[in-house]
């Protein structure tokens, strides 16, 4: 029986997904966790064979929590599971060493077969987000404009998710325990990667990316679609 370690911050769905996933037979939940410090202490504890891990726990970038996971506890497989958009998402997901991605709006049954896959040793994303992967393999032109948030590090699309949302440099860099000098940095490589010629354009970029991530977790909190509903 595959021993499964939850990462996320809404109790909620926290029990939700408990409660699928100790319905099957070959599954079992062996801990929970709200955040990276908690995450850290259950991965020793309980020694888990999955970690099934949202991007977004509070303050804290669950990509942080993936690569350390892949850097130091090698026999922990992941599974990113989160609201966020999985164009934008699910690549950075897996270049950061996951092995699957699932958006939290696909219903239950694609979470257990993403499980069962990943635990099989494949990756397991969309359909759509495969085809996506195979178009930038293949060299397509429309990957190559550079004006896609996807051109970013995972560093960058931090600063710029938190520029939309209205936080000033000296904030980011608080919260992000950086220096000041630093955010401006990664300010300055944001602007030439999207090609963007002022701070404005840059907020105003920011802003708009923002609230279309907003908009699909308010789509999805509105719903409350819970991992057993079917």
């Amino acid at each position: 029986m595959a021993k499964i370690l939850i990462v996320d911050d809404h109790p909620v769905f926290r029990m939700g997904m408990e409660e699928l996933l100790n319905q099957e037979e070959d599954f079992t939940v062996c801990g929970v966790a709200e955040d990276i410090r908690s995450a850290r202490r259950e991965l020793i504890e309980k020694k888990p064979d999955l970690a099934i891990i949202d991007i977004s726990l509070a303050q804290e970038n669950g990509l942080d929590l993936v690569k350390e996971i892949a850097s130091g506890h090698h026999c922990v497989l992941v599974l990113v599971l989160s609201m966020h958009d999985e164009s934008v998402w699910a690549e950075r997901a897996i270049r950061a060493g996951a092995r699957g991605y699932v958006m939290k709006k696909e219903a239950s049954e694609s979470i257990i077969v993403a499980i069962r896959n990943i635990l099989k040793g494949k990756i397991h994303v969309s359909a759509n987000m495969m085809s996506h992967l195979l178009d930038k393999f293949q060299v397509n032109p429309d990957f190559q404009s550079g004006q896609s948030e996807e051109v970013l590090t995972d560093r960058e699309l931090e600063v710029f998710r938190l520029i939309g949302h209205g936080l000033s440099t000296r904030a980011i860099a608080d919260q992000m325990k950086l220096s000041i000098k630093t955010i401006g940095t990664y300010r300055d490589r944001i602007k030439q990667k999207l090609c963007l010629k002022s701070a404005v354009e840059l907020t105003r970029r920011a802003v708009l990316w923002t609230e279309k991530e907003n908009f699909s977790k308010n789509s999805l909190d509105n719903v409350r679609e819970t991992p057993t509903e079917t």
